[in-house]
């Protein structure tokens, strides 16, 4: 019992340091969260040159030491997040088992063992596409995504609006289908190869909705050309709304992350005093939420004006 309480120790330092809270998370968690970006620029890197195969043949051997290096890094990565996630929950609340059945069925670690999977089905299945392995392995990108909060914010964005979100999606399937239909019927006739069905014509339709427009399908007849301008004034109506809609998500989001950062701000000069503790949670909330200085000192003025600061003073 003695010696495993080092272990569980170190499992939950480590779980602190590759997926705790970075706010609480020690100083090297950063320098090592660094290390692994780079690992996975780099092996996208190689991933996206190796497709042109005059320059993969020329260079093959190094091209096929980088991927196994980039496997190694990725598999140790794997087994030590696995291992540590036994952290993430007590044993009266699931331990280690439910923390680590949690990662592997969790965005972040399906993205995680998917990017290193197709090394190990190459060898299980030599006969296996190696462009289908290709674009899987191109998906290590999205290992990115643990250490930037880009695609949550974009998600959480959608989650928010989803009735907005939804109903525009109703409104476009609904002008998708009817358009289909206009065009089939303005332009079968006229254009039997292109538009030789509704089917047919739902491509035209999207592309454009979308404002596309690839020119590959054009009306000929005079009222396949209404019905394709009237099409296109609905595409950027459309585009419009879910601009709008996912603009205004984003600004509440602004919004709630400022008025956390306020009483985060209140909060620490509350007691009159700021000390270094609270200075630096402070800086790291505000990296965290991409705040400008301008903001936070703003912030800072109106918490010192309501109460008096002793002790110690941040400044940027």
């Amino acid at each position: 019992m003695q010696t495993a309480r080092p272990l569980l120790m170190l499992r939950s330092h480590i779980h602190q340091i590759l997926d705790g809270d970075p706010l609480t998370a020690p100083p090297y968690a950063r320098m090592i969260n660094a290390v692994i970006i780079g690992a996975i620029a780099l092996s996208v890197a190689v991933v996206i040159i190796e497709s042109h195969n005059a320059t993969f043949e020329a260079n093959r051997p190094l091209f096929l030491i980088a991927e196994r290096l980039s496997v190694a890094f990725f598999t140790v990565e794997f087994i030590i997040r696995l291992w540590a996630h036994g952290a993430a929950f007590d044993a009266k609340d699931g331990g280690a088992r439910r923390g680590r059945l949690a990662y592997l069925t969790s965005f972040h670690g399906m993205i995680d063992w998917i990017s290193i999977a197709p090394f190990y089905l190459q060898i299980i299945f030599p006969g296996l596409d190696l462009l289908i392995l290709r674009v899987l392995r191109l998906l290590r990108l999205l290992k990115i995504s643990r250490y930037n909060t880009a695609l949550d914010d974009l998600l959480l964005a959608v989650k928010s609006e989803r009735h907005s979100f939804f109903a525009t999606l109703y409104i476009i399937f609904i002008v998708t289908i009817l358009s289909s239909a206009m065009m089939y019927y303005a332009e079968g006739t006229a254009q039997p190869e292109k538009l030789a069905s509704i089917p047919h014509a739902l491509y035209w339709s999207l592309i454009t909705l979308t404002t596309v427009g690839y020119g590959d399908i054009s009306p000929v007849t005079p009222l396949g050309k209404v019905i394709s301008a009237f099409t296109a004034l609905l595409g950027v109506a459309t585009v419009a709304m879910f601009t709008g809609i996912i603009a205004s998500s984003f600004s509440r989001q602004v919004a709630r992350r400022r008025e956390i950062f306020e009483q985060e701000v209140e909060k620490a000069y509350q007691d009159g005093i700021v000390t270094k503790e609270e200075d630096a949670f402070l800086e790291e909330l505000q990296k965290r939420f991409d705040l400008s200085d301008d903001e936070v000192n703003e912030m800072k003025k109106r918490a010192a004006k309501a109460k008096p600061v002793k002790g110690h003073i941040p400044s940027m």
